[in-house]
């Protein structure tokens, strides 16, 4: 009997994880900070409420937007280099298959050994086995910019439901400490799923997100207070 040894590797969600936790960070701070500021400038608990859901839906589509300009400029030099890739393939086959062995002989390989590898992959898939080895672009990394887009989108508006349910259920004398606390909750909760989901340090990745979240929902408020008490 063969049994085969599966093994999962965190790398795989850093695609889509990047895109999420920044959107839900985003999403959570960008509108609890302008809750806090709009509330703590006297503002009536009817236009905390509009701000807050201005906010939301230009942020999820500005985040949408921005992850999909920017994946998207990633997925065309990826693609620019594999063509350049391919055409030197047809056009010197040998000169890439040395190339290749080069890189696997710096890696480790021995000189014979390395010959080996790299004709059996450049017989196999050469553009895969270049594009892998020489330019570092594989299938699990590559860039896709709708997956990225959606999940910046989709995690700004998970992001964002603390802030918003608080303006729904508390009182206007109550909004800025209740926003506040609930929001600090959540990053703490964000942070620590962030984390665990990547398999880093949570503690780490938990004071990382709570610290400078706290500090921009301080600010903010600060300057809100400053500017409605004017």
């Amino acid at each position: 009997m063969s049994s085969q040894h599966h093994e999962k590797h965190r790398s795989e969600r850093a695609g889509w994880l990047r895109a999420a936790v920044l959107g839900a960070n985003d999403g959570l701070v960008s509108v609890g900070a302008l809750v806090l500021g709009v509330a703590a400038a006297k503002a009536s608990h009817n236009g905390v409420l509009v701000a807050g859901v201005s906010a939301w839906i230009a942020g999820a589509l500005s985040m949408a937007a921005g992850e999909y300009v920017s994946v998207s400029s990633q997925s065309d030099i990826e693609k620019a280099d594999l063509a350049i890739e391919k055409r030197e393939i047809e056009r010197h086959p040998e000169r890439e298959r040395e190339e290749l062995a080069s890189i696997y002989v710096e890696r480790g390989l021995e000189r014979e050994l390395a010959d080996q590898v790299a004709e059996q992959l450049m017989a196999h898939d050469a553009l895969e086995a270049h594009a892998r080895d020489e330019i570092g672009i594989s299938k699990t990394v590559s860039a896709n910019p709708i997956q990225a887009a959606w999940a910046s989108a989709s995690s700004f508006t998970v992001g964002v439901i603390p802030p918003l349910l608080a303006i729904w259920l508390v009182p206007s004398s109550w909004l800025v400490p209740v926003v506040f606390v609930i929001s600090l909750i959540a990053l703490a909760v964000l942070g620590a799923l962030g984390a665990w989901t990547g398999g880093a340090d949570i503690r780490k990745g938990t004071l990382r997100v709570f610290f400078w979240g706290a500090l921009a929902m301080v600010v903010t408020g600060g300057i809100g207070a400053l500017l409605g008490g004017g």
